[in-house]
């Protein structure tokens, strides 16, 4: 993912859109669909590890043991619902799920799993566990930013296939028949 998102982040990338033809503004877009799609999918996981990790946090500042972890799983259906409504834009997904996910972000993340030893929270000291939860909470700001960004592109292509639309340029009857 990381060649592709640097390529469509690349100052050039929409250089020229109104002298493109519609199938390349379709792939261009069809191209930062498919990475935000990426990015919003790590952006879930990483989400979902601040929200066990803060969770666990809380837990253990209310007094719970950290040698026992049934109270946080007991609670874990009330701490990943959490987030029923994400703040953003509001872009509907294209795509539902991505493919495969690689590059520095989702090995960064995985990076974090171990290092944070997340599989076995009861033998992570507090300080540890606030720490982790600060480097998750960064990367989850990167890829937000990085999620931003993409919607930018998204927004420059939608509106000049928008302009061709309203001024003629192109029609739905040679969409719909594959001109």
């Amino acid at each position: 993912m990381d060649t592709e998102l640097e390529r469509i982040l690349a100052d050039d990338y929409l250089a020229d859109l109104p002298e493109r033809s519609l199938p390349e503004l379709r792939t261009l877009r069809g191209e930062c669909q498919e990475i935000e799609t990426e990015l919003s999918y790590l952006r879930r996981l990483v989400q979902g590890r601040i929200d066990i990790v803060g969770g666990e946090l809380h837990r253990r500042r209310s007094g719970g043991d950290p040698n026992d972890l049934s109270g946080l799983i007991d609670r874990l259906p009330e701490i990943l619902s959490d987030r029923t409504r994400s703040t953003g834009t509001g872009h509907l997904p294209q795509v539902m799920a991505p493919g495969k996910v690689t590059g520095e972000l989702a090995e960064e993340i995985a990076e974090i799993n171990v290092e944070a030893h997340l599989t076995e929270l009861s033998s992570v000291p507090d300080d540890d566990l606030a720490a982790t939860l600060r480097r998750l909470d960064a990367v989850e700001a990167r890829v937000s930013g990085l999620r931003k960004a993409l919607f930018g592109r998204i927004d420059a292509i939608q509106t000049e296939l928008a302009h061709r639309y309203q001024t003629g340029e192109a029609t739905v009857d040679a969409l719909l028949s594959g001109d």
